[in-house]
């Protein structure tokens, strides 16, 4: 038993590492930023969960498993909403390659927002109340 928790342990670190590689790779050569962005996040969090999955058997002891999955969980709230921000600052300073995405929902959005006067406050139409 001892020795199928020892490969166990190693297989998980292994893929995690190789997600974790897979996303810095990914970082280095995807085109755009949003493609970058989606590599950065996607296997970045698997691979966490992989290798606190492995140190969590390899430790064997209950104390730590509360503290990685409380790591874990952070890594997973805080992934996608850092990627979210970077997405939309990208796309308002236009460093976002527009031409390559298959809809474009956050135009109409950041025109409105963007031809509005500077009040401060912002009109919501009856139709969008309800």
């Amino acid at each position: 038993m001892e020795m199928f928790l020892d490969i166990l342990v190693a297989v998980f670190l292994i893929l995690g590492c190789l997600m974790s590689l897979i996303a810095g790779i990914g970082l280095l050569t995807f085109p755009d930023m949003l493609t970058r962005m989606h590599a950065a996040t996607k296997p970045q969090v698997l691979g966490f969960l992989l290798i606190f999955t492995g140190l969590a058997i390899h430790l064997r002891s209950w104390a730590v498993v509360p503290v990685l999955a409380l790591a874990w969980g952070m890594q997973l709230l805080t992934a996608p909403v850092s990627a979210h921000m970077i997405g939309r600052s990208g796309y308002r300073t236009k460093h976002a390659a527009k031409d390559s995405l298959y809809a474009d929902e956050l135009k109409l959005v950041v025109d409105k927002v963007s031809s509005m006067p500077a009040t401060g406050v912002i009109e919501v139409p009856e139709e969008e109340k309800k």
